[in-house]
């Protein structure tokens, strides 16, 4: 069994995901193959070693002894995946496709020189719609892509990277925390009806029971810079009520800071959303892939 780690590799993410179908999700095969490998390992080592609950799964005592194994053994995989690269050493471009907010405000400067020293290879990013990401992926156009919002098709693997929070916001100050009826007090600048942020926000004003018909909204853009920009530009007349708009923090935290411009959260509840990292599931096996998701997981950005 030493020799096909791919067992041991949905051994261990089994437990790292504590949930079969989240293993099958992030390995990109089904949840019965999952299961059967399992099986497979108990089957090897005549005894059980994950065992079922309501909550996740459970190591039993063999099952803690095999997960101790199973990550040395993975360890001294990844150090000589790592010099397999020095040997392979291709002159490449590696092509990311990332959303509006990632390609803008997560990953530019340190995180894509890093990716640069990780793969020894030269990085290029395609800023453009999280589905139009995932259509590269699918037409080879891109090697990897990050989104933010979920167009998960069968053929691609989806990892699930940070959580991103979404904040209200304008260049004017603002409560630190907001009640829903405060909601009504401003003047709104939204995204677009198709923006997957638009429908987020709806349902979570949805969920505090604030009716979106209420807002005041003076128009609606298409992009986040032009969001931010349009904010950033608003008028600061203290008769009228504040221009905000709703954005992600990472996409404000250096005006925030400086000064330009003012975030507040609804009081007991977060905006949040997951960010992805998306490959085609015939590169799974990809060192270049591989080393790229394994600093992205790590590092955080």
């Amino acid at each position: 069994m030493l020799k096909d780690f791919a067992k041991l590799e949905t051994f261990l993410t089994v437990i790292r995901e504590h949930s079969f179908s989240k293993a099958s999700a992030k390995l990109g095969i089904s949840q019965p193959a999952v299961t059967q490998q399992i099986k497979f390992i108990e089957k090897y080592l005549d005894c059980k070693v994950i065992e079922r609950k309501k909550n996740g799964v459970v190591l039993t005592k063999e099952g803690e002894d095999l997960y101790r194994i199973a990550l040395r053994l993975e360890k001294c995989i990844n150090s000589a995946e790592r010099d397999l690269i020095k040997i392979i050493n291709k002159e490449i471009t590696f092509r990311i496709g990332a959303s509006f907010t990632i390609g803008n405000f997560v990953i530019p400067g340190k995180c894509l020189n890093n990716i640069k020293e990780v793969i020894h290879n030269d990085v290029q990013v395609k800023v453009e719609l999280s589905a139009q990401v995932i259509d590269d992926i699918l037409n080879k156009k891109i090697d990897l892509g990050l989104i933010e919002s979920p167009v998960f098709k069968d053929d691609v693997i989806y990892r699930e990277w940070l959580d991103d929070e979404l904040v209200i916001f304008s260049n004017r100050p603002l409560p630190r925390y907001l009640k829903p009826d405060d909601l009504k007090n401003f003047r709104w600048i939204c995204r677009n009806e198709s923006s997957h942020t638009r429908k987020l926000v709806k349902e979570v004003f949805e969920e505090i029971g604030f009716d979106c018909n209420g807002l005041d909204v003076l128009y609606e853009v298409d992009s986040t810079s032009t969001l931010k920009a349009s904010i950033l530009k608003a008028d600061k007349d203290e008769d009228k009520p504040p221009v905000v708009s709703v954005i992600s923090h990472a996409a404000v935290a250096d005006e925030v800071e400086s000064g330009l411009l003012y975030e507040a959260k609804i009081r007991g509840h977060r905006i949040k959303r997951k960010l992805y990292i998306a490959y085609s599931k015939e590169r799974k096996h990809d060192a270049f892939i591989e080393n790229v998701v394994g600093y992205l997981q790590q590092a955080k950005c």
